[in-house]
C-alpha cells in the first residue's frame, strides 16, 4: 500500500509545477515583450513644414494677417526646426528684392543668418507667393487596436499585441521637442554669478536658496483659520 506522506509530496510537487508552467511564459521566439515600450517604440520623423505668403513688393511689406502667420511660424522654427529654413521667391525681376527682405525679416527674428537659405522657384500660374520652409521632427508611435489574440486565452500567460500601445500614443503627444528622442540637447552654461553667491553663503551659514515673493510661496490653511 502506498505511503500516504508519499503520495501527498508528489501530489503537492505536481501542484506546484503545473502552477508555474501557467504563470510562466512560453519562450518560443514568438511571444511580444513584457516591456510596452519595446513592442511600441516612440521614433522621430522628420517632417517639412513649409507657409506660403502673399508679396507684392519690399516698399509695401506683408499685410497684417500674413505677418502674424509668418511670426507663429518662425516660432514654430526656433522651439522645434532643426537645421536650416529657406526662403524661396518667384523667380523674375522682383526676386532679389523679395528675397532681401524675408532674409532680413528672419534675422530680425532670432534666425542666424547661416542658417537661412534662399533661392527662387518658377512661379505656376502667375503665383508670387514667397515659401519658407524647413524640415523639424515629430513624435511617431505605429497605430494602435491590434486585437487579433483573444484575450480571454491566457493560459500561456502572454503580452498582448496592443499592450502599452496607448500609454506609448499618449507619451508621443507630450513630447515637447522630438529631437530629443534622437539625442539629448546639451546643456546650457552655468550662472556663474549665482554660483558665486550660493557658495559665499553657503561659507558663511546663510541660507542658500533664493528668496521667494509670496505668490511663490504656499500657505496650507485649516478651515476657520484666518
Amino acid at each position: 500500500m502506498p505511503n500516504p506522506i508519499h503520495l501527498l509530496r508528489c501530489a503537492s510537487i505536481a501542484a506546484v509545477v503545473l502552477a508555474g508552467s501557467c504563470a510562466a511564459p512560453m519562450n518560443d521566439g514568438a511571444t511580444l515583450s513584457s516591456d510596452g515600450t519595446t513592442n511600441h517604440p516612440i521614433t522621430a520623423v522628420p517632417r517639412y513644414a513649409s507657409i506660403k505668403l502673399p508679396f507684392s513688393a519690399p516698399e509695401a511689406g506683408l499685410m497684417p494677417d500674413a505677418a502674424g502667420r509668418l511670426d507663429a511660424f518662425v516660432a514654430d522654427y526656433l522651439q522645434h526646426g532643426n537645421g536650416s529654413i529657406s526662403v524661396s521667391a518667384p523667380s523674375g525681376p522682383d526676386s532679389t528684392g523679395a528675397i532681401s527682405y524675408f532674409a532680413e525679416r528672419l534675422f530680425a527674428m532670432g534666425v542666424p543668418r547661416d542658417r537661412i537659405i534662399v533661392g527662387t522657384h518658377d512661379a505656376a500660374n502667375g503665383d508670387s507667393s514667397v515659401e519658407i520652409g524647413y524640415v523639424g521632427y515629430i513624435a511617431h508611435s505605429d497605430p494602435c487596436g491590434d486585437w487579433s489574440k483573444d484575450l480571454g486565452g491566457t493560459a500561456g500567460n502572454v503580452t498582448a499585441p496592443n499592450f502599452g500601445c496607448a500609454v506609448q500614443h499618449n507619451i508621443a503627444a507630450m513630447v515637447a521637442d522630438p529631437r530629443d528622442l534622437v539625442q539629448p540637447q546639451p546643456l546650457a552654461e552655468g550662472d556663474a554669478e549665482r554660483r558665486s553667491t550660493v557658495i559665499g553663503n553657503y561659507e558663511k551659514g546663510k541660507v542658500t536658496s533664493a528668496d521667494k515673493t509670496d505668490a511663490q510661496t504656499t500657505k496650507i490653511t485649516t478651515v476657520g483659520s484666518p
